[in-house]
């Protein structure tokens, strides 16, 4: 499985960006980690084939992912961005087996 993703930028605090990640097939859960400098790499959000989501706690009422099964291709809305969501986002999905591959980072900094 191949993931694309792209979205990133420079926002100023409050701001909002729409992260995607295409998969090259029909996979089982996609979503989306982050990693800060000096920081380990996080969850942010996922989401099932089914719709199932999850979020950390951090994000739960500024961020939204939702997912185009068809075209194999989730987003993350990032509504009222804040500093501390500057990060290099990762994009991951698992297929029915649950192997999990990771796509290329996008770098999303959010100035104060």
């Amino acid at each position: 499985v191949q993931l694309q993703a792209s979205g990133g930028g420079l926002v100023q605090a409050g701001g909002s960006l729409r992260l995607s990640c295409t998969a090259s097939r029909n996979i089982f859960s996609m979503g989306w980690y982050r990693q800060a400098p000096g920081k380990q790499r996080e969850l942010v959000a996922t989401i099932t084939s089914r719709g199932t989501t999850n979020y950390v706690d951090s994000v739960k009422g500024r961020f939204t992912i939702s997912r185009d099964n068809p075209n194999n291709t989730v987003y993350l809305q990032m509504n009222s961005l804040k500093p501390e969501d500057t990060a290099v986002y990762y994009c991951k999905a698992a297929d029915f087996w649950y192997n999990p591959y990771w796509g290329q980072g996008t770098l999303v900094t959010v100035s104060s």
